[in-house]
């Protein structure tokens, strides 16, 4: 069994120009975000191990929220999820896969979670 180590930000809403429909291009929509990042773990973590051995939660956050550019339309959600996965991967080679679950929630009726999930692991040169 090999040791992971995932750094998970959840429940971030923010708003995003994203949609198809007409309603939806001309204003920034909710979006419900949560991120996994599965990074290069370190042989142990002492009580004095620095942040330098792992990654700063708060980029993940940054990367679903500052991150995600305000003049952009995104027509897809799936968009949206690849912009905030290269994002960490541009951010920290330690970064090995990322997970994106992204939910609209300007189209739930009934407090459904309509949405996706995007994973993608780091592609190394050559392959």
């Amino acid at each position: 069994m090999t040791d992971t180590l995932w750094l998970e930000v959840d429940g971030i809403t923010t708003e995003v120009l994203t949609g198809i429909y007409s309603e939806e291009t001309h204003l920034p929509q909710p979006l419900r975000i949560a991120v996994r990042a599965r990074l290069a773990m370190a042989d142990h973590y002492a009580p004095t191990t620095p942040l330098s051995a792992s990654k700063n939660y708060m980029h993940l956050k940054f990367a679903a929220t500052e991150g995600i550019p305000k003049d952009v339309h995104f027509v897809l959600i799936e968009s949206v999820a690849d912009h905030i996965i290269d994002t960490l991967f541009l951010q920290d080679d330690k970064v090995e896969e990322v997970e994106v679950k992204i939910v609209k929630l300007a189209i739930a009726e009934e407090g459904e979670a309509i949405g996706i999930t995007m994973r993608r692991s780091r592609r190394t040169l050559g392959k």
